[in-house]
């Protein structure tokens, strides 16, 4: 087993245009990368230490550089500055055979002509492991992953989520010390993807190796992670636990990423009265938790218009409120879902039906709240959450 050690990882892509002078001196930027006389910076002062037998989650938009990242560790990619540790032993020229890693990929990439059996077996039989060592791991892995009756078919055979299983199993008989897997699940439809999500977990806990999954899946990230790496633009913008990046995002791109349905940003003014922080939006005024006042007394938060960030199932219907106005009305069974035009931006208020009838017809007015712990305030300026 093994920890891995990133330090200021970077990643730079020659550019093979014809080269502009940028102005001003400064970088050029291209969709949202920096463009420098080097090439196209795909990542960046990437820091990160994962434990040995933990559990981390790169997650992102598309292009962000989480997959870049992972072929770096996997050795598929050259680093262009910065160090890879696995253990104790640095891994920037190792030949990937020789990192004991192994890696799922997004394409299943199995060998069509070869049975499942052959395509588990196929890494030890060239490393000329036993005939009865190669047969005790490869029907372990199987029984793990409940593909025991599959051994003798070959993939065209099996569905997507089994074939899926057989890809991991192939990883798995190596015993690496770095598991990595890169989107394994986006393949899948959305019923399968929930149940090889859970097998995943379960996976984990009996492999009890260090895993780097790579996912766009903000659902994936936080059911799966110990801790999650959410970047943006080759940059990290938070590390954390789900639980910690959902309740303190670092940033206004980790609020709105973070959280099913995303989070419902205002403008809003933040003011001092006797000591106390408090919110002013839409007519009404709203004092800050406790734990609030302490975090922004630290930094010594000055009054200053902010973005109010509250989540849709942190919003409230109330008799005197925030003045909204409801354009789309979504059952979802045990909640109703609006859609509010308030304060000039659509807003998603999460309302639970608590198992009665809810009517909120179009164009029908109602009065939103929230709570001083639930609010979150960021800079205008920076973006940054004003608490950290």
């Amino acid at each position: 087993m093994a920890k891995v050690v990133l330090k200021n990882l970077k990643k730079v892509y020659p550019n093979t245009e014809r080269k502009k002078k940028p102005k001003n001196g400064e970088p050029e930027k291209k969709t949202n990368l920096q463009i420098t006389e080097e090439g196209v910076v795909a990542v960046q002062e990437f820091n990160l230490e994962i434990a040995d037998k933990e559990f981390i989650v790169l997650v992102g938009p598309s292009g962000c550089g989480k997959s870049t990242t992972l072929r770096m560790i996997a050795g598929l990619e050259d680093i262009s500055d910065g160090e890879l540790w696995i253990g104790d032993k640095l891994m920037n020229d190792v030949e990937p055979k020789d990192r004991d890693i192994a890696m799922v990929f997004q394409s299943y990439a199995l060998y069509p002509h070869m049975t499942v059996f052959d395509n588990m077996a196929f890494s030890l039989k060239l490393k000329k492991t036993p005939k009865e060592e190669i047969d005790r791991r490869v029907r372990e892995a199987a029984e793990i992953l409940d593909i025991t009756q599959y051994l003798d078919r070959k993939p065209k055979a099996l569905s997507g989520g089994q074939r899926q299983r057989v890809a991991i199993g192939r990883a798995i008989v190596r015993n690496p010390a770095v598991f990595l897997m890169d989107e394994p699940l986006s393949n899948l439809d959305a019923k399968l993807r929930n149940q090889m999500r859970a097998e995943i977990i379960k996976l984990r806990e009996r492999i009890d190796t260090t895993f780097v999954y790579v996912t766009h899946d903000q659902t994936e990230a936080m059911t799966l992670g110990d801790r999650i790496v959410i970047m943006k633009d080759g940059f990290i913008q938070q590390i954390g636990t789900p639980q910690e990046v959902f309740d303190h995002p670092a940033n206004l791109f980790v609020a709105g990423f973070i959280g099913t349905p995303q989070m419902n940003l205002f403008d809003a003014r933040l003011r001092k009265a006797e000591g106390r922080y408090i919110v002013d939006i839409g007519g009404i005024s709203v004092e800050l938790s406790e734990e609030k006042q302490t975090r922004l007394a630290a930094n010594d938060v000055a009054e200053q218009d902010v973005v109010l960030g509250v989540r849709p199932d942190h919003m409230m219907l109330c008799e005197n409120g925030i003045k909204g106005k409801v354009d789309v009305s979504e059952m979802m069974g045990s909640s109703v879902h609006l859609h509010i035009t308030a304060e000039g931006r659509d807003v998603i208020v999460i309302v639970p039906t608590n198992g009665a009838a809810a009517s909120f017809p179009m164009g029908s007015e109602v009065n939103l709240t929230f709570g001083g712990n639930v609010a979150h305030v960021f800079s205008k300026e920076t973006e940054k959450n004003l608490e950290w």
